[in-house]
């Protein structure tokens, strides 16, 4: 599946206040749901000696499936596809390994 045909797609079932005028209300899930990730990752190290079995990857796999669905939402907020986002991003880090900046700190680097 490409990106923006996911985005297309998820973007038909956003239903919540002001769509299209409201970058805060999937900024607040996006949050929302990369906790829930973490918070399972969290277990799977406290419960499990991180041995992630296969319920919970797939439980992790809806979880990060939530996280795209706001990633999506937000980058249509903000007029970006996301196949730009995910373009830019790559750019980012091809410019980072060339310089040997890939770990360290900092946005800019």
């Amino acid at each position: 599946m490409e990106l923006n045909h996911y985005q297309i797609n998820a973007r038909k079932t956003a239903l919540y206040p002001d769509v299209g005028l409201n970058p805060i209300y999937p900024t607040l899930g996006l949050a929302g749901e990369a906790g829930e990730v973490a918070d399972k990752v969290k277990k799977v190290i406290r419960d499990r000696g991180g041995v992630f079995d296969d319920e919970t990857r797939q439980a992790i796999k809806l979880e990060l499936g939530d996280v795209l669905w706001y990633v999506a939402q937000l980058s249509s907020e903000l007029n970006f596809s996301l196949e730009e986002v995910a373009r830019a991003n790559l750019v980012k880090l091809e410019s980072r390994a060339k310089r040997g900046l890939i770990s360290g700190e900092g946005d800019q680097r």
